[in-house]
């Protein structure tokens, strides 16, 4: 038989091989789909009795002939028979596929593919197709072939008895790297690992113990056997109840999908769900510690155990993309190349799902067992807040369940939900205008005399050091009634929770407008500004302050990029709060000798630069061979 196919286009080659198909190598992917495809549905029929005979050996065969420059993908499914070849391969617009899970919906076998042109991705890399296939129904074999243009020849094959399907590529020219057993072995893994049906494909050495041979203890000796290569796992871990699997196995499964990750996992989400959409999955949590990692691709989505991509944006909500795992649904609708995610209803509900399964996780979590010191979520928080961050930052369904269990972290190290903590700070903590003040270090190291100070007062501090701190305090002061939030350093402790009580001035008026010009002639005015504050005696003479909107604002800018350019370009500012009430500031307004008045400032000055990691290079050199002349 001759004929020509059945397209509406003679150039449908040219389309296929440029535009269907956005990378040439899922080819493979889409001929042993149609395999594992053919290999379900005979599994299906011979469930439902409809097919009496043996299965046998199902493995799915894939090979190379190099001198032949074919490369072979061949399969005992169900076969083809005349009218179906006709149908399925020469009106190119029919799926198989579609026809059969319409017949047997009821059926528990996965079908892979409703994709009609994915056979014809093979003419992307060859000259030549051939197909050769005999159905399960007992009609004669038949044998396809095209040179990659819409005419075609079709005859009875008189050599193949054998039930299923045997596809022939001839490899063109341009695209002789498909004819390389490291290729096409590097695209088995990548896209067919977790196939449904075995694959075979050439062979790999083995150490096993010897049947014939031992050492000179009677042991067996080792010696390399060659055995045929299985490159898939037909039920990876996320297909099985997670009842049946051990911590240690989702730590294997982990490293089995990113073998260069050797750090372990936190936990884990088991994904299960058949109603109302069909999504099973892994998510686990890494280490996410104070950086995010720019690398987001650690999320692979298969559709029925084929690897479709990593790019799984809009499947998931944003902040999940910093898990890792597998996700696979057949109900996410996908292109013809299967390589891009198309928006639709079921795509929401799937994140939506998704992001509810991860709450419910930590929520679990967050609870305390009886005779528990800490709660699974106090020892994992260090390494996860700034994932809980970031989802509450980004995603407000999210960030409502989150605010039950999100943990403040004390300096100390204790850990407290936002409704205990509030509890614990509101007495002391509520300024004159009845907002509760939250008092935050970024480092304690560098911020450890300002912490001091606060404790001192009888003040809590907090440890807030994610690089998103700044922009999730905006958050929370929205979203907690009447708060406000104050790095301890940004002024000094007596007006960083005002009261109504203020501290009596020992320097009169006149006297405070004879030091202002004294200490501002001796500092960098477009860096500090000079405030003179009545404080404690027993205080520093100055201190160095940040302004909390300025320094959290310029933050901000620093880290989300766009719209708020004109505070990151500002420069760093600082308050120098000289305290009027210190004997020393007093000594300075007395001193009669202009060059010791002004060591002096320079000298206290230092000093407060030097508290908060100011001073550095020349101007730390200077102080220190000052202090040794003054000493």
């Amino acid at each position: 038989m001759q004929g020509k196919l059945n397209v509406q286009t003679e150039n449908i080659f040219p389309v296929i091989k440029k535009f269907l198909y956005s990378d040439h190598e899922i080819f493979l992917r889409e001929l042993i789909s149609n395999a594992v495809d053919a290999t379900q549905k005979l599994k299906t029929l011979s469930t439902r009795g409809d097919f009496k005979g043996e299965l046998g050996d199902l493995t799915i065969d894939v090979k190379i002939d190099s001198k032949k420059k074919t490369l072979t993908v061949s399969d005992r499914g169900i076969g083809m028979t005349a009218d179906e070849v006709e149908k399925y391969i020469n009106q190119i617009a029919f799926s198989g596929v579609t026809d059969f899970m319409e017949k047997y919906k009821d059926s528990h076998e996965p079908l892979i593919g409703h994709f009609g042109l994915g056979f014809y991705s093979a003419f992307m890399v060859s000259d030549k197709v051939e197909i050769f296939t005999k159905s399960w129904k007992d009609e004669p074999a038949q044998h396809w072939s095209c040179e990659g243009n819409p005419e075609f020849t079709m005859e009875e094959d008189t050599k193949h008895t054998d039930r299923g399907t045997d596809i022939v590529l001839h490899i063109a020219d341009d695209c002789k790297e498909f004819l390389e057993e490291g290729t096409i072995l590097q695209l088995l893994k990548k896209y067919c690992r977790f196939m449904p049906v075995a694959i075979r494909f050439g062979e790999e050495s083995v150490w096993v113990d010897s049947e014939t041979d031992c050492d000179k203890d009677g042991k067996p000796k080792r010696v390399e056997k060659k055995q045929p290569r299985i490159i898939n796992d037909p039920e990876p871990a996320w297909k099985k109840s997670p009842s049946s699997l051990t911590d240690e196995d989702y730590k294997k499964f982990y490293h089995e999908l990113f073998p260069m990750n050797f750090e372990e996992p936190l936990f884990q989400i088991h994904l299960n769900v058949d109603y109302p959409f069909n999504l099973t999955g892994i998510l686990y949590f890494p280490k996410v510690r104070k950086t995010i990692d720019p690398n987001r691709n650690k999320i692979q989505l298969y559709c029925n155990q084929v690897f479709v991509t990593d790019q799984v944006e809009g499947v998931v909500p944003d902040y999940l993309m910093l898990l890792h795992g597998v996700l696979d649904s057949p109900d996410i609708p996908l292109n013809v190349s299967r390589s891009y995610l198309q928006s639709d209803g079921n795509v929401k509900k799937i994140s939506q799902h998704i992001s509810k399964k991860v709450a419910d996780k930590l929520e679990e979590m967050s609870k305390k067992k009886e005779g528990e010191e800490k709660s699974a979520f106090e020892e994992k928080w260090d390494d996860i807040k700034i994932f809980v961050q970031y989802g509450m930052l980004t995603d407000e369904k999210f960030c409502e369940r989150a605010m039950k269990f999100y943990l403040l972290k004390g300096v100390d190290g204790s850990y407290y939900t936002l409704d205990s903590y509030r509890e614990k700070i509101k007495a002391l903590q509520t300024d004159k205008d009845k907002t509760v003040c939250y008092l935050y270090a970024s480092d304690a190291e560098e911020e450890h005399a300002y912490i001091e100070k606060a404790k001192a007062k009888g003040y809590d501090v907090l440890l807030m050091d994610s690089p998103l701190e700044s922009h999730f305090i905006n958050l929370l002061e929205q979203k907690l009634e009447k708060s406000r939030f104050v790095r301890v350093d940004s002024d000094t402790v007596e007006k960083l929770i005002p009261h109504d009580d203020a501290i009596p001035e020992k320097l009169s008026k006149e006297e405070k407008e004879k030091l202002q010009p004294i200490i501002e002639g001796e500092v960098d005015k477009q860096k500090f500004t000079v405030q003179l504050e009545s404080l404690e005696e027993s205080d520093a003479p100055m201190q160095v302050t940040q302004s909390e909107f300025m320094r959290r604002y310029r933050e901000m800018a620093q880290t989300s990029g766009g719209g708020m350019g004109f505070y990151g370009e500002l420069p760093e500012s600082y308050n120098l709060v000289v305290n009027i009430n210190h004997p020393l500031i007093s000594r300075v307004l007395n001193e009669t000798d202009t060059e010791k008045q002004k060591e002096l400032v320079h000298q206290l000055t230092d000093l407060a630069l030097l508290a908060n990691g100011l001073l550095k290079g020349e101007a730390l050199s200077k102080f220190l061979k000052r202090s040794v002349e003054m000493i």
